[in-house]
């Protein structure tokens, strides 16, 4: 199935919009002795004997070598803008298909204890408009707020936190310090990797102290929201972290992470051996690497690319990362959810990451027609926006502290 090419006309005199797909097609049959078209214009005009009658278009032409042009009818548009006027602006709502009208969309999605910068309130004012677009469609939409609220940093904050007397005032200050004291504490950096580990074995005082910090960002988050008039459901991090070990062993477990060691190179991550636990080349998920779980990628030849940069869903040590927890949200969002569409809106510096993410998710077979008792194949969508740069044209990064 090929999407189509439609631009607008450069002359108006031509037509109203063009379609450009009969060059590319062309091009697959280019240089094959069976081939049935001779040049662009046969497929063009191929394309136009099999197009149905439409009120929408009055007239349509070949053009060149073989540019499609459509023209919208008057008759047609005057009917439309008569109904606009009679019925209001949902008459025009285009509307939703039964296969994606739960729609949940991830956006805005700042760190606690960090300011917004303007990439996360670019996140913010494009995740809600695509909100509202599907919203007056008719869809039924979630709202998701990933906020960065758990993780190793939270265990330098906690331990800063129990130090000073003054409590967190400045957010942006409060993390700054506490960050330079890190970098340059050696006896202060065990002890926050010490809180972490207090913090995730769900210490009283420690998950105390991580709550109020999250309760002064999401003071200030939740009056930026509303300021903005965007209204989003918090469901941090922290949500999915007890949720990860079951999804983990479900990749290790249930999708080809066996009983069967061999010892393999694999040259993209270094020259050392490593042992591989798989059941097969073609259709293992996870792979141990150094300790550390891996999905690696398919090539084009539909096996497993270890010269490519894999996935990481566990850390050597153990622990969980951003991976982990997208991997656990995507199913959560699919089985418990019942979403028949996710989007996350993202710069595009997180397009790669979410592409392996996506295909892990499918290879794991979440994503399957007949996963979730014939709802139907559910649709992931990552929209990316451009990186926001800083003066030294690096990305901004808030857990940086320098933003």
């Amino acid at each position: 199935e090929l999407a189509p090419i439609i631009s607008p006309c450069n002359n108006p005199k031509f037509g109203d919009y063009q379609c450009n797909n009969a060059m590319p097609l062309f091009a697959t049959f280019k240089g094959k002795e069976d081939a049935p078209f001779k040049n662009p214009r046969e497929i063009a005009t191929a394309i136009l004997d099999a197009l149905p009658d439409s009120p929408l278009i009055s007239e349509t032409s070949i053009a060149g070598p073989g540019f499609i042009n459509a023209r919208v009818s008057s008759e047609w548009l005057s009917q439309e803008l008569q109904g606009l006027l009679r019925n209001g602006s949902s008459s025009w709502a285009p509307p939703i298909p039964q296969d994606r009208e739960k729609v949940i969309v991830d956006f805005s999605s700042p760190n606690i204890a960090k300011e917004m910068h303007v990439g996360h309130l670019r996140s913010t004012i494009i995740g809600d408009t695509i909100c509202r677009l599907l919203e007056f469609s008719g869809a039924e939409v979630l709202r998701l707020n990933h906020v960065g609220d758990w993780g190793t940093q939270f265990g330098m904050l906690i331990e800063f936190l129990k130090e000073e007397t003054g409590g967190v005032g400045d957010l942006q200050a409060f993390y700054k310090k506490a960050k330079a004291k890190f970098d340059e504490d050696e006896d202060f950096k065990l002890r926050a990797q010490k809180a972490v580990v207090q913090l995730q074995g769900g210490d009283p005082e420690s998950l105390a102290l991580w709550q109020g910090i999250c309760d002064v960002s999401r003071r200030e988050f939740d009056s930026l929201y509303k300021r903005l008039g965007v209204e989003l459901e918090e469901r941090g991090e922290s949500y999915y972290n007890p949720l990860i070990p079951e999804v983990l062993a479900e990749l290790k477990a249930n999708k080809g992470l066996a009983q069967l060691p061999r010892v393999v190179r694999l040259p993209g991550i270094g020259s050392a051996a490593r042992e591989w636990f798989s059941d097969s080349n073609l259709n293992s998920v996870s792979i141990l690497s150094d300790g550390a779980m891996c999905v690696f990628p398919k090539g084009k030849d539909g096996e497993i690319d270890t010269d490519s940069t894999p996935l990481i869903v566990q850390k050597s040590d153990g622990g969980f990362n951003y991976a982990s927890t997208d991997l656990t949200a995507i199913k959560q969002r699919l089985f418990t959810e019942d979403a028949d569409w996710i989007i996350y809106v993202t710069d595009v510096g997180q397009q790669s990451h979410f592409k392996m993410v996506f295909e892990t998710a499918e290879r794991a077979g979440w994503l399957a027609a007949d996963a979730r008792a014939g709802r139907g194949a559910p649709r992931i969508d990552h929209v990316g926006f451009g990186l926001v740069l800083g003066d030294d044209g690096k990305r901004f990064r808030t857990r940086s502290g320098e933003v």
